[in-house]
């Protein structure tokens, strides 16, 4: 276990982030105190364990405050860093020491360089994301292109702000532009793009964390939860009247474990009650092959879906049993080619690496078998330890501090060599980064990137991550993004998770939509 004591209660997220990027087995803890202080975290720390400290020397100065932020991981590695926090009323950006103005980071990034800085030499290596926690690294570089900077710009504010390597900045660079041009037709001001939550699935699988409901134990009320929808769709109607619906993207969940007959009066009323003239893109995140049958895929074609998903994770059987997927790959295969023969000219596979006991070559392996079916957008996703997640409670149970042997669930990694076999196999197919996403407790400290072939691109993965266009979500356990012009300021709303309850107070999740886009 990693603990740290901490003289302030600051900055808890970035510092857990950064120590769970370096230690990915090992449990971390925050004691805000000094040692003996708090008998009920410090009762079950023992001399395996690593101990830390930051101090914070803070005094006030002149446009703010400034100090120095102390870290010991050690009794031979400690380091210091200087900083000052401007007073949001202060004039300048600067701030005199000794008589020199010089620049100095606040005291966030200082703390994050420094953590970074010494954690990386007491370990010796380095991340590929350097210290970023929580930010999306595409949008630091859309930042800079919106501002009129070069790509030289954007490498120099990355590397010397956050030590991010060369390979993910031009990553960073590639998508960022890339993006750009895609979203040049979006409508930031008067447009919006819908989401409608399925929450229900055929079984949940090891990783996830979300909403979801085994689609056999509520099979009975999944009619009234379709009324529900309807009743957020008349909202949507009468509240965005004459504005643009860019894009519609139908997730869970399991989408498709809806009855033909309902996904065609779903989709049906959508068309019905709003303007879907002018929608860009119209995504079914169909997902699991166990729950794809051909008149699914016929009754979503027939309401104008032009973009849907049929996700392996993996294309090994054992990997599939292993975490909780009920199909094989048999299954998947045909699935596909069946949604081919329906006429899906865009559809999207999703894999994950670093699943439990996979190698290098069962990546590999994935990556070969997907070519065979050449999909036209491949998202590639890091495995994440989400809390609430069954993969999370084991782990909690084990307090794992290194890998088990293959075939245990507890057993995962996803390497650098990972990361390339599959972004190498996504050239191949003719593929190309166009969006990018981290997570917190991702695997490797790497990322989560979606390739797609010319004018294949997902446009709602794009909205979803870069949070630049309004997103009014439907359905139980989704969040309403109201966003105030491209960059702008963002505020939200979420509907309850518990799908009953959100049934049985459907009128409160319209009305908290309401009042978010309420301008008066």
């Amino acid at each position: 276990m990693q603990v740290i004591y901490l003289s302030e209660d600051r900055f808890q997220y970035d510092i857990h982030s950064l120590f769970k990027a370096f230690y990915p087995m090992d449990n971390v803890r925050m004691i805000v105190g000094k040692p003996g202080d708090n008998e009920d975290k410090e009762k079950d720390i023992s001399d395996n364990d690593e101990i830390s400290f930051i101090y914070f020397d803070i005094k006030e100065c002149e446009g703010g405050s400034c100090g120095t932020i102390t870290l010991k991981v050690s009794e031979d590695i400690m380091d210091s860093a200087d900083f000052f926090d401007k007073d949001k009323n202060a004039q300048g950006a600067s701030h005199s020491t000794n008589g020199v103005t010089q620049e100095l980071d606040n005291s966030k990034n200082a703390l994050k360089k420094l953590i970074y800085k010494v954690l990386s030499r007491k370990n010796g290596k380095e991340l590929p994301w350097g210290n970023l926690t929580g930010i999306r690294p595409t949008r630091i570089a859309m930042n800079i292109v919106d501002n009129g900077g070069s790509d030289n710009e954007i490498r120099k504010y990355m590397k010397d702000m956050y030590f991010v390597s060369d390979e993910k900045i031009d990553l960073s660079i590639r998508i960022a532009r890339r993006e750009k041009e895609i979203l040049k037709d979006i409508d930031y001001e008067n447009g919006y793009s819908l989401y409608i939550g399925i929450p229900f699935c055929p079984t949940t699988c090891l990783y996830c964390s979300f909403t979801s409901y085994p689609i056999g134990a509520y099979k009975n009320i999944v009619g009234d939860y379709i009324k529900c929808l309807k009743k957020e769709i008349d909202y949507v109607a009468d509240a965005f009247a004459g504005k643009t619906l860019d894009t519609i993207y139908v997730g869970g969940g399991t989408p498709t474990t809806l009855l033909p007959d309902q996904i065609d009066e779903l989709l049906g009323y959508v068309h019905k009650k709003l303007d879907t003239s002018r929608v860009k893109e119209f995504t079914v995140e169909s997902g699991r092959p166990d729950s794809i049958t051909r008149e699914k895929l016929q009754a979503m074609k027939s309401q104008g879906c032009d973009r849907i998903s049929v996700n392996p994770q993996t294309m090994r059987d054992e990997t599939l049993k292993l975490i909780g997927r009920q199909h094989n790959v048999a299954q998947l295969i045909d699935s596909f080619h069946m949604a081919r023969e329906e006429g899906f000219d865009n559809i999207n596979m999703d894999i994950i690496l670093g699943l439990p006991g996979e190698t290098s070559e069962d990546v590999r392996y994935t990556m070969d078998e997907i070519k065979k079916l050449g999909p036209d957008d491949l998202t590639v996703h890091s495995l994440a330890i989400k809390r609430g997640s069954r993969l999370a409670e084991i782990l909690k149970e084990k307090e794992i501090r290194g890998f088990s042997q293959k075939g245990d669930v507890a057993s995962f990694n996803n390497t650098e060599e990972m990361m390339k076999i599959a972004a190498f196999g996504a050239g191949d197919m003719g593929l190309t980064p166009y969006y990018l996403y981290r997570q917190k407790n991702i695997s490797g400290n790497f990322e989560n990137t979606g390739y797609a072939a010319p004018g294949k691109a997902g446009i709602y993965n794009i909205l979803i991550n870069e949070e630049v266009q309004s997103i009014v979500a439907l359905g139980a356990g989704t969040v309403t993004k109201r966003v105030y012009g491209y960059d702008g300021r963002i505020e939200r709303c979420d509907n309850v998770k518990d799908v009953r309850l959100y049934m049985e107070q459907i009128d409160e999740m319209i009305n908290r939509k309401r009042e978010l886009f309420n301008d008066k």
